[in-house]
């Protein structure tokens, strides 16, 4: 049996496994048995702690619920920080992940914040098909035209601002939009709407997980999209389903920063050796 730590971001819900002591390792189908509600112990994505390879004090690898790795979660990272934070007694830790090194940070009252570096601006950091002012252009998605913006925070981010983020169809859009043609690693899509200047409201439809509470590296790429439109200054609370980010992009070095609880639900074991995938 395995142990494992059932924990969550705002909703944003994680099953973590700690493989430093054991080298454990999962594939596609193992990921998305995890990640089954029904049949598994059900999540967004499956996260495995590993030995540091290029520094820090842990690897972190994700898989989403349809069993892909990927480069990047926020949400994930806070709670891998808060992990690693109770076990070494240190209110500072860094995480390095396919994405790059995470520094993270004890913010007190339950909060931690991740300095989740600068965010990618090219067209061809994102990536997209071909050159293009990633800042604002138009995507055709069926019979309607979006104007959108693309970032990257180690993984792609299509966002776009709305008048009401409530009555998007999100379930109708969001995998139409990741998958369209115009991202060849397929995209996360938020929709967005500034209440305020600092205060952004946005929904989200995760690559390879679909409609989740949460998304924080979703909240960064909607803080610096709504700054590059001139809709916020560079630092706003980003208001997601399941509750508050504080996303703060700094002047002086381009660093994303963003600050947010973290909770461990339950711990539970599971036998591997057994898992079937029946989706």
């Amino acid at each position: 049996m395995t142990e494992f730590y059932k924990m969550h971001g705002l909703g944003n819900d994680f099953v973590v496994f700690d493989g430093r002591g054991r080298g454990l390792v999962l594939d596609e189908i193992s990921a998305r048995a995890i990640a089954d509600r029904r049949r598994g112990v059900g999540c967004d994505q499956v996260i495995v702690i590993e030995r540091p390879n290029s520094g820090g004090e842990a690897f972190m690898r994700i898989y989403n619920a349809d069993g892909d790795e990927v480069e990047a979660c926020g949400n994930a990272a806070r709670c891998v920080a808060r992990f690693l934070m109770d076990e070494k007694h240190k209110p500072l830790v860094s995480i390095d992940t396919k994405g790059g090194l995470l520094s993270c940070q004890d913010a007190d009252d339950g909060l931690v914040t991740v300095d989740m570096g600068k965010p990618g601006l090219a067209w061809n950091e994102i990536p997209l098909v071909r050159e293009m002012d990633t800042a604002a252009f138009p995507l055709q998605v069926e019979n309607q035209e979006f104007m959108v913006t693309a970032v990257s925070m180690g993984n792609p981010h299509c966002v776009i601002f709305t008048e009401n983020a409530e009555r998007v169809p999100l379930g109708k859009l969001g995998p139409q939009i990741e998958q369209h043609g115009f991202f060849p690693a397929r995209t996360n899509v938020e929709f967005v709407q500034a209440l305020t200047p600092a205060r952004l409201r946005m929904r989200v439809w995760e690559r390879g997980a679909g409609i989740t509470q949460a998304c924080g590296t979703g909240a960064c790429a909607a803080l610096v999209a709504a700054c590059r439109r001139g809709l916020s200054p560079r630092a706003a609370d980003v208001i997601l389903d399941g509750g508050v980010l504080n996303i703060a992009w700094r002047a002086d070095d381009d660093h994303v920063l963003m600050t947010g609880p973290t909770c461990l639900s339950f711990t539970g074991d599971i036998d591997l050796t057994t898992l079937e995938y029946h989706g």
